[in-house]
């Protein structure tokens, strides 16, 4: 394997680590502050990334990703925080802003990372300046898939605890039936009908919501 393509893929796991980490971490703090110290209790409001790795989603699916794309995909994700959402007065409400806080974490370390790298890019000189500036805009844009992937509306993910603030009850039922089967929907869009129809509705979804924050917080397409 080519060393670029080595150094690529360190690169993409060690700023996964940052990213889902924080992740987690504001899940279970959020909750905390509205009143469920699950997370709390069990060490998971730390910054330790130890405390929050999956053997599969933390390090194998990563580098399965980046090895199979030339260093170029990076996707993962960490230990979920646990979460008891009967514990919030107002249930929907706590369900959302809990399931909101971890893509709205993604949000900000995204527009800071591509701040910084437009600084960097401008003012930097010399190897070091380009490398920095290399991490910070993979930075950002792993930050903006995390969160718009997280943002589907389909258990495990969190768009699954952040849209029932806006259905009704009725809606709600009819989302219970059809959330049971959300993974094997999940799986179906990210690998099933890309490879047999051709068709990718992650990344026409990533062409409508990635790309352009991206370029607007980068400055770069």
């Amino acid at each position: 394997m080519p060393l670029e393509r080595i150094v690529d893929i360190v690169i993409g796991v060690a700023i996964l680590f940052p990213a889902i980490v924080l992740h987690e971490v504001a899940h279970g703090y959020v909750a905390y502050l509205l009143g469920d110290s699950t997370a709390k209790d069990r060490g998971r409001l730390s910054l330790n990334p130890i405390r929050h790795v999956d053997p599969f989603g933390t390090f194998l699916l990563p580098l399965l990703l980046l090895a199979g794309s030339g260093g170029q995909v990076a996707f993962g994700y960490a230990k979920p925080v646990p979460i008891n959402t009967w514990a919030f007065k107002n249930h929907r409400m706590g369900m959302f802003l809990t399931g909101i806080a971890g893509p709205s974490t993604n949000l900000v370390l995204a527009f800071m990372s591509g701040m910084a790298f437009r600084v960097t890019y401008l003012l930097g000189e010399g190897v070091i300046a380009s490398v920095v500036a290399y991490v910070l805009l993979r930075f950002c844009l792993l930050n903006l898939v995390l969160m718009f992937f997280n943002l589907i509306p389909l258990p495990p993910l969190d768009g699954s605890r952040v849209l029932p603030l806006f259905l009704s009850d009725r809606a709600m039922n009819t989302y219970h039936k059809v959330e049971q089967y959300g993974f094997v929907i999940l799986v179906a869009a990210v690998w099933l009908l890309p490879s047999v129809i051709g068709f990718d509705p992650i990344g026409w979804y990533f062409d409508w919501t990635v790309w352009p924050l991206f370029q607007l917080f980068a400055g770069v397409g």
